[in-house]
């Protein structure tokens, strides 16, 4: 999303120690990542604290042209583009991912079937799509190696952050690579769905401007009932040989998954967040790893409001 905040025309200078803030901010959203809930509360937030919010409404492309590569700023499914190509600023990025299994199965279903916003929004989404298609039991899908359930269409979270080079979405060490030094050296925060409070919680220490409040927001209940209409319907678990043979098809995507979920907990022991274990949900999600228990906090010589400066700088 692009924020052109009128904070200073509203208010005047902000207050002693409130961080300078950037005027752009990109969220590239990463498809079937909680992306729907994070936007619902960027519109509450857009509209609370004056900033510009602008949406795409194309949903499935996600390379650029060359001539659309052009330094233009919003919340849309993009994969990472690099603005100083074009001797323009580079804006801050943030995103959210989540276990790569759980993030394939969320979107073969919702696919098919949609969310509670209503019974027949999967038939708009996916108007062309075979009967036979629709009901493909996802085991088969992914034990008879169905294109849908196989490379390269399961390597999708990594060219999100790697970017617009081809190479970026063949599944290998270049493109993992490439994404890992892209999150180090061009977002300011990714998270992991899993701990989305958190992540909340640093987006709003980290640009108040646009964040501030946003937890209090996202746990009201009103808002709670509105996101739970956003929850994929049908979804059903795959057998644990099915299981395996997708982490074994996507290793690239869970060493991804696991360097971004280690530097999102090195960032919250900095701040001072811990993670808590969770208890077991009652439903069979066995294949969700169990978010870990980080350390204390530590302490940094390194002042918070000039790491936050420097990022800014970038």
């Amino acid at each position: 999303f692009v924020g052109n905040s009128t904070y200073l025309d509203d208010h005047g200078p902000p207050p002693q120690k409130v961080l300078p803030f950037p005027s752009q901010v990109v969220y590239n959203r990463v498809g079937k990542c909680g992306s729907r809930t994070v936007v619902l509360l960027l519109r509450i937030l857009s509209e609370k604290h004056g900033f510009n919010l602008v949406t795409s409404d194309i949903h499935n492309k996600t390379r650029l042209t060359k001539n659309e590569q052009q330094p233009y700023l919003f919340t849309r499914h993009v994969h990472f583009l690099n603005f100083s190509r074009f001797g323009g600023d580079q804006p801050v990025y943030i995103n959210i991912i989540r276990d790569p299994v759980n993030r394939f199965l969320s979107n073969y279903f919702f696919r098919r079937f949609g969310d509670w916003r209503g019974e027949q929004n999967h038939m708009i989404r996916t108007p062309s799509m075979r009967q036979e298609e629709r009901y493909l039991d996802i085991n088969v899908c992914i034990l008879e190696n169905y294109p849908e359930c196989s490379n390269p269409r399961l390597f999708y979270i990594i060219p999100y952050f790697c970017g617009q080079h081809p190479r970026c979405r063949e599944p290998g060490e270049w493109a993992l690579e490439r994404a890992k030094l892209n999150v180090n050296e061009n977002f300011l925060l990714v998270g992991i769905l899993e701990e989305l409070e958190d992540v909340l919680l640093l987006l709003e220490r980290f640009l108040p401007h646009y964040f501030k409040d946003v937890l209090s927001i996202y746990k009201n209940p009103e808002h709670r009932k509105l996101g739970n209409l956003t929850v994929t319907v049908k979804k059903t678990v795959p057998s644990p040989e099915a299981i395996q043979i997708l982490y074994q098809r996507m290793r690239y995507e869970y060493e991804f998954y696991y360097y971004v979920k280690e530097q999102f907990h090195l960032l919250k022991r900095k701040f001072g967040l811990k993670s808590h274990i969770r208890k077991p949900r009652p439903r069979p999600e066995f294949f969700i790893p169990s978010p870990l228990e980080t350390e204390e906090p530590i302490d940094d010589e390194e002042d918070d409001e000039k790491w936050l400066e420097d990022i800014y700088k970038r």
